[in-house]
Formats: structure tokens, C-alpha cells, sequence
């Protein structure tokens, strides 16, 4: 009786695994010879461009997206208002390091939400510090009056490249802050980047609660630049750096966040979201940040059209607006969400790039990491293998309901923060086999949530 009892046990195993590899089969078929979501990206990158929240781009990208969810036959294609802030860069910013009769140009570009130099620009010593402990240990008398050069690399010795980020990003995020706090006339902060180039990549500053009239200036500088600053202060440590930027902050603006979903056909009131952020910085055309999400989002949907797969939950499609900024769009959701009492059993989002899918970071409890981490030998044929907790997503990040599972794609890291927050992040970054793996890899794991359930 225990030996028969094994058989059927393992029968229906077999059985569960049969059925479920042949819709993943088709799920990646469907993503690598019949998806629109690379064709999606290349019009919001070149025919539409960057789409910093307030900008005609963005606004433009909301109506190109709802259009083409529209087209996909959806139960619901609708937009969501939310206010934005809107930022203007300005004319292109200028750095230069006069030493004698040399002159020394530095590629840099305004931090986002940064206030501008004066119009004449700011000229003064320069400081390199390596951590705001470092600033912080040389008191106001040190500081005041001088320009603060924040210029600790990410680490190359991460093998996870956003931990690597993530060990650096805080000089970009409040250096204008606190070195503001002890008096000095502006900021220049190594651009977050591996890559020694000559690239600046912008990203958020974040003031705080300081009044609009105590904020300094902040700014980028390349990586090369930042080695080659470096380099001549240490020989020449009372030269004085220029930098010139003309930024604006405008009242905020209406813009939306663009939702597209199928009802589900046993538990329409049970929610499962996926998504990605519409807005992007103004360098370059915003591809892999995060174009590639969004449109992996869209494809999710279009997947399942195709498939004529019939969810029993409500699978939605979120476009946010603003995470770049302010993460507007990502509050919005929520507020709106728990306005109306939804329920939400399932987030996942995509803004890591459109690189080969590895697997997903996943935010929940012991016993539902347990269930989805069980799937792994049915990802494996499309060499996905990473399943660990970690963070699922910024957008997703304030969504709450009384049990939920969130989780984020990862693709392959190595090369994203060549790209992130700067120029080259363009549609010719971007590989299509890639992109649609990673559409592939969100379909799958929103249906195997969809048939079983979270716990």
C-alpha cells in the first residue's frame, strides 16, 4: 500500500510537470517568434525618445502604450492621474580645472532635482572626500565655501553588481545635502558606473527638508573625468574646478499611470500585477531603464492573448509613471488601490534591463518562497536558476494587501550600469532575444502564480 501510494504520488507529479512545461514551451514560443514588445520598444525609444516625467515624451508615451494595449483586445486599458514633478536640465553643463595655462574639461550632467549654479557658474577649491563620513569628520571650517568631490568607485569586487551600486549610490542620493549642511558651494559625485568612460549617469539628488534657498548645485562627472580630477588635485590640491548648470524645477504637472488588464475568470477580485516604469532620465532614450520593463509588462498581457489562456485571477499590466523622481506613480497605485479595497496577491516588476533573464528576487514569507522556489526544474531549460529573497521593486515597493507575494526580475547585471542613467542607455543596446526571454520568463512565473495560488 506505501509503494502504491509513492507511484500516485509521483504520477501526479509527473503529470503536474508534463502540463505545466508544455505551456512554458509555449509561453517562450509565442515570446520569441510572435511578440510585439521589441517593436514596442523601438518606437518608445526613437520615435518618441526620453520621457522624464513632465515632459511632452512622457506624456507622449502614455498615449503610444494605452494605444497599443488597447489593440491587444484587454478587459480594461485605463489611465490613473497622478501629479509629477517636472525638472528641467537646461543648456549642456560645463566643468573645467584651470591649472596655469592649461585647461581641463570634465564631461558631467546636473544630478536630477538639482538646483543650478548661478548664471556664471561657480568657481572654487575643490575637496575629495570618499564617504559622507569622511565629510562629515572635516567639520564646517574645512568644508564651507569649497566645492565637494565625492569619488568612491563602485566596487568591482561585488559579482552582484547592484550591491555594488548600492554601496556607493549614497554619495549620489545626499551628498548636495549634508555637504550643504556644512557650507559648501556645490557638489561633484563620481558617476555610479563600473566602466571607465567618458559618460556622466545622472540619478536623483534629494534635498530633504532643506529650504529651496540652502540647496547647492550637484552634478555628475564621468568616470574617466573623476580619475583625471583626482589625478590633478593630488599635484596641484589648491586648483579651482568651474561648473556651470542651468536647471529648473516647474510646478507640478498632471501626468498618468497606464493600466491594462484581464479579468479573471474565477477570482476577478484577486490581482495579479506586473510592471514596470514608463518615465526615464533625459540622456538617453531610457531602453533598458526601463523601456524593456514596460514593454515585458505589455507582453506579459499579449502572451496570454495569444495563448488564449483564460486567468482565474485579474492579471494587470502597470505602466508607472515617475519612479525616477519621486516614485509618484508607485504611491498613486497604492492610495487608489486601497481606496477602492483591492486585493493584491502577486507584484512583479521589471526595471533591472532587457539582459538575459537569471531568475527572480523575491519578497515574501518563508512558506511561499518555499512553493515558488519549487519550480525551479521548470525554469531551468531556459537557464533561469535564481530564486532567493531580496527586493522585488521600487514601484511595487508601497503596494500592501493582507497577503501578498512580490517579486523582480533579474536579468544578467554585468553590463547594466554601463548603461544606467546616461547617453548610451539607447535602442541599439538592447537585444531582442534577450528582451523577449525576459517577457518569457514574467509570463511563466505569473502563470504558475495564477493555476496554484500563494499560501
Amino acid at each position: 500500500m506505501k509503494n502504491l501510494f509513492f507511484f500516485l504520488l509521483l504520477s501526479s507529479t509527473i503529470s503536474f510537470s508534463q502540463t505545466d512545461e508544455e505551456m512554458l514551451k509555449q509561453i517562450h514560443k509565442v515570446a520569441l517568434t510572435d511578440s510585439n514588445c521589441y517593436s514596442w520598444l523601438d518606437d518608445l525609444s526613437n520615435v518618441i525618445g526620453s520621457r522624464l516625467s513632465g515632459s511632452e515624451g512622457a506624456d507622449k508615451a502614455v498615449i503610444y502604450t494605452k494605444h497599443q494595449m488597447e489593440k491587444l483586445g484587454l478587459d480594461k486599458v485605463y489611465l490613473q492621474e497622478v501629479m509629477v514633478p517636472k525638472w528641467v536640465r537646461g543648456e549642456k553643463e560645463i566643468a573645467y580645472l584651470k591649472i596655469a595655462d592649461q585647461i581641463y574639461n570634465f564631461p558631467i550632467c546636473a544630478l536630477g532635482l538639482s538646483v543650478a549654479t548661478p548664471k556664471k557658474g561657480i568657481t572654487a577649491n575643490v575637496i575629495e572626500v570618499k564617504s559622507l563620513e569622511e565629510l562629515t569628520s572635516l567639520g564646517t571650517e574645512k568644508v564651507k565655501g569649497k566645492i565637494i568631490f565625492f569619488n568612491r568607485p563602485m566596487n568591482p569586487e561585488f559579482i552582484e553588481t547592484f550591491h555594488a551600486y548600492g554601496s556607493c549610490v549614497d554619495q549620489r542620493s545626499s551628498g548636495a545635502r549634508e555637504a550643504g549642511k556644512l557650507g559648501a558651494v556645490g557638489v561633484i559625485v563620481r558617476s555610479m558606473n563600473l566602466l571607465l568612460d567618458d559618460l556622466p549617469h545622472t540619478g536623483m539628488t534629494n534635498y530633504g527638508d532643506v529650504p529651496i534657498e540652502n540647496r547647492i548645485p550637484a552634478a555628475a562627472i564621468s568616470t574617466n573625468g573623476a580619475e583625471k580630477l583626482s589625478q590633478l588635485l593630488k599635484s596641484n590640491p589648491n586648483s579651482q574646478l568651474f561648473f556651470k548648470q542651468s536647471c529648473e524645477t516647474h510646478d507640478d504637472v498632471l501626468s498618468y499611470n497606464v493600466i491594462g488588464e484581464i479579468t479573471g475568470s474565477e477570482n476577478p477580485d484577486k490581482i495579479l500585477v506586473v510592471g514596470g516604469h514608463l518615465d526615464s532620465w533625459d540622456l538617453g532614450d531610457g531602453s533598458h531603464d526601463d523601456g524593456a520593463g514596460c514593454v515585458q509588462s505589455m507582453e506579459v498581457l499579449e502572451i496570454f492573448k495569444k495563448l488564449n489562456y483564460k486567468p482565474k485571477n485579474t492579471i494587470r499590466a502597470v505602466l508607472f509613471m515617475n519612479e525616477e523622481n519621486g516614485v509618484r506613480g508607485g504611491n498613486k497605485y497604492e492610495e487608489i488601490s486601497n481606496k477602492n479595497n483591492e486585493n493584491h496577491i502577486f507584484a512583479l516588476e521589471s526595471d533591472s534591463g532587457g539582459f538575459s533573464p537569471r531568475g527572480f528576487s523575491i519578497d515574501a514569507n518563508d512558506e511561499n518562497f518555499t512553493k515558488i522556489s519549487s519550480w525551479k526544474t521548470l525554469f531551468e531549460p531556459y537557464l533561469i536558476h535564481l530564486f532567493r529573497k531580496g527586493h522585488s521593486g521600487v514601484d511595487i515597493g508601497p503596494l500592501k494587501s493582507q497577503k501578498i507575494v512580490k517579486a523582480g526580475l533579474t536579468p544578467d547585471s554585468q553590463r547594466y550600469f554601463d548603461y544606467h542613467h546616461a547617453a548610451n542607455d539607447t535602442f541599439d543596446a538592447v537585444n531582442k532575444r534577450e528582451l523577449e526571454l525576459g517577457a518569457a520568463a514574467m509570463t511563466s512565473l505569473v502563470y504558475l502564480i495564477d493555476k496554484y495560488g500563494i499560501d
